[in-house]
């Protein structure tokens, strides 16, 4: 839904995307080194925009000027927002390890998708009973990567990048019920849904990079490749690059920002990005697409355009600016954020899709209004 909604606002990151998207069944999977590629080569070309390769160190407070850097970002501009923003919170984010594919043992694995939806894009790594407790044991006891004495003192975990040892600890079958769920899936060797089920996903065009999906990590280097290896087919898999967790930095949105991105006392200053508190690849491009057209609108004498809130974009855009929010946490899009429909449908597919509709025609209704 908000890919489609991205789209219909001409897109960048979108156009890109499809020029660059490898395999992954139903989801939107980029080749990374030809999307950054096709990006960086739109803007460059760009006869409107003037790129400036050099560090930016502060917040130009007298120019109009739209804050879009990473959750990464540079000491001295973070010093310079935290000074702009006051309220400054922080998480920690963790990404997954990504192994080659001819290193995987194709006897073990089987490419398939969940219920034969879409094409058969995953690997999957099916378990028996003992295999599973085997590695989940391992799992919960494997040593984590030490954190510094101030990642520790504000060590918070976004719940949608949860670390796979974390949820392990959670309980035996919590991981077995998430990532590793088997169902939907039928093992070639038996004939058979595996006990548990660990998958990997494309991580390039040519398909010679695969991700562990779900398997977010902390652990040490060493620690994983002994875990890992224990998982069906991975006993001899090739590393490229380790799991790793680090601090992740994003203001207090709802107390700064209006749901335009605009900062609340300081009318010419926007943010875009995850640093918004907009979690997630889409969401950030998301936010970037709207908080330009709004300062767009504001420059040329427009008045602001407010998404309707059954729209993703809308969705977002009120959650990160409800002045209500006292614990804000960052969110990603979900159908969860959007208003119900005012009647029960058991069918879930029905549902989500009676909503994505509603949200679409919404949001038509909204690009006419104001001429989007």
């Amino acid at each position: 839904l908000l890919k489609e909604e991205m789209r219909r606002l001409g897109s960048l990151t979108m156009e890109c995307a499809e020029l660059s998207k490898v395999s992954a069944g139903g989801a939107l999977a980029v080749d990374r080194e030809k999307f950054s590629d096709l990006v960086t080569e739109k803007i460059n070309s760009h006869p409107l925009i003037k790129v400036v390769n050099e560090e930016a160190e502060n917040v130009p407070l007298d120019e109009n000027v739209i804050v879009a850097t990473g959750p990464l970002t540079s000491d001295k501009l973070a010093e310079d927002i935290q000074k702009l923003c006051g309220d400054y919170l922080s998480f920690h984010d963790a990404a997954a390890p990504i192994f080659t594919f001819d290193s995987l043992d194709k006897n073990l694995v089987f490419f398939a998708a969940r219920y034969d939806r879409g094409a058969p894009d995953y690997i999957n790594c099916p378990m028996n009973e003992e295999e599973y407790f085997r590695f989940y044991n391992a799992l919960i006891e494997a040593e984590s990567a030490p954190l510094k004495e101030f990642e520790k003192e504000h060590f918070k975990v976004y719940e949608g990048c949860m670390p796979i040892e974390v949820l392990a600890k959670r309980g035996k079958d919590t991981i077995r019920f998430g990532p590793l769920k088997p169902v939907g899936l039928t093992d070639p060797r038996t004939g058979k849904r595996p006990y548990a089920v660990v998958q990997l996903r494309s991580e390039n065009a040519e398909g010679s990079l695969y991700n562990l999906v779900g398997f977010q990590t902390n652990l040490k280097f060493g620690e994983q490749k002994r875990v890992f290896s224990l998982i069906t087919g991975l006993e001899n898999a090739e590393f490229v690059r380790y799991g790793v967790m680090h601090r992740n930095t994003f203001i207090n949105s709802p107390k700064l920002l209006t749901e335009n991105f605009r900062m609340r006392n300081h009318e010419n200053i926007y943010f875009a990005g995850q640093i918004t508190g907009v979690e997630g690849y889409i969401e950030s491009a998301s936010s970037g697409i709207f908080s330009g057209l709004s300062m767009a609108r504001q420059l040329l004498g427009k008045e602001p355009v407010s998404l309707p809130k059954t729209s993703m974009l809308g969705a977002l855009t009120k959650y990160i600016s409800d002045e209500t929010v006292t614990n804000f946490q960052p969110m990603g899009s979900n159908m969860g954020i959007l208003p119900e429909l005012g009647e029960r449908i058991r069918d879930k597919k029905l549902k989500y899709g009676k909503i994505a509709q509603r949200g679409l025609d919404d949001f038509e209704d909204c690009r006419k209004r104001y001429g989007l």
